[in-house]
């Protein structure tokens, strides 16, 4: 492994940051750190930088105890939230500033810098001054300032939350197709669940200060661990309940039982919570035949009705007043949602469609 925690806790007083975080990350990856404000994931991420020094544990990088070293002398690089880019300088001269730290002969910190730029297509602007920049282009300068040093390791700290939507959409590919080029490893600290599962490889959940899960993105939503990390990851509809038998799960936020993929673990009794998403429940006019299974269906009516261009997303109040939420692809061409608002409906999934947690 490039990257090791182990057994990292960092105190600030009485305040516990980061509590006991052992974690590896792979040479190559692009990994995130990801969670709530205050979860501690961007004091990891400064700990690993250097700028904060661990209560306890330790942080390898390359097999290499990181204890001591400065942040000057780890084989890492940051682009910071701000960018901090140089308003005096040019956007090769920002580039090429830490090279000119470094004492790199001239003819080879010019080359490094017009590659650089070339990477981040910003070659045509190496003249200019950031004030004369976009926003997504002064990211840009900051993330080849970072990379002409050739790090083992890329640090970025909430990169594209300064950018308005659709720039923060299309650097998210320009981000990925870099790091994709370079084959640097690179860490990325955000609270923006779209952004982490959009970019990385692998997350890293987070809370008060703790490892939740560390999976690929498709496992954090697909097969969440426990509770906070299904209702962190996406939308969810939570049902309460208890195991009545093996598959079986009753809960009072539903007039009918659930049928659902227990684990071993989880015996006759035991308090438990059913997540479902919104776009595994099919909806239906009440019209239509009754389910032919009773197990996850109920009746309800539509109170909201969220028209999103590519989908619908539904409030729906159950009889037993349930709100649940369901995401409908709108396949036609139409112009709003295809049920109204007050349509009542049945809701239907499947036992795979669900997910049980512990309490």
């Amino acid at each position: 492994m490039l990257i090791r925690f182990e057994n990292v806790t960092k105190r600030f007083g009485r305040f516990v940051a980061v509590d006991n975080v052992s974690l590896d990350i792979a040479a190559g990856e692009f990994f995130s750190l990801l969670g709530p404000s205050g979860c501690g994931k961007t004091t990891l991420l400064r700990m690993l930088a250097g700028l904060e020094i661990p209560s306890e544990g330790r942080i390898l990088i390359d097999g290499v105890d990181m204890t001591g070293v400065p942040p000057n002398r780890r084989p890492v690089n940051m682009v910071f939230q701000s960018y901090a880019v140089f308003p005096h300088m040019s956007v090769a001269d920002n580039v090429a500033y830490g090279l000119k730290i470094d004492r790199v002969p001239r003819d080879e910190r010019d080359a490094r810098v017009a590659e650089a730029l070339a990477l981040v297509k910003l070659d045509a602007f190496a003249r200019r001054r950031p004030d004369q920049l976009s926003g997504g282009q002064r990211q840009r300068v900051a993330l080849a300032r970072a990379l002409v040093k050739r790090p083992k390791v890329l640090l970025l700290d909430e990169p594209l939350s300064a950018l308005d939507a659709k720039l923060r959409d299309a650097m998210r590919g320009e981000l990925a197709a870099i790091q994709r080029e370079v084959g640097v490893t690179f860490v990325m600290v955000t609270h923006d669940q779209d952004e982490a599962l959009a970019l990385a490889s692998r997350c890293a959940l987070m809370n008060a200060g703790t490892l939740q899960q560390v999976a690929s993105p498709g496992d954090l939503y697909e097969y969440p661990t426990n509770r906070f990390v299904a209702d962190f990851i996406g939308t969810i509809n939570l049902f309460e309940g208890r195991v009545s038998a093996h598959g079986r799960v009753t809960t009072p936020a539903l007039n009918a039982p659930l049928e659902v993929l227990t684990a071993a673990h989880q015996v006759v009794g035991a308090k438990v919570w059913v997540g479902v998403r919104p776009e595994k429940i099919t909806m239906t006019p009440a019209g239509a035949p009754h389910p032919h299974n009773p197990a996850n269906a109920t009746q309800g009516t539509i109170i909201i009705s969220a028209y999103l261009g590519a989908v619908t997303m539904y409030d729906i109040r159950t009889p037993a007043g349930t709100l649940i939420k369901v995401t409908a692809p709108n396949g036609t061409r139409t112009a709003g949602p295809a049920l109204a608002t007050g349509s009542e409906v049945w809701l239907q999934w499947t036992a795979a469609a669900s997910v049980v947690l512990d309490d």
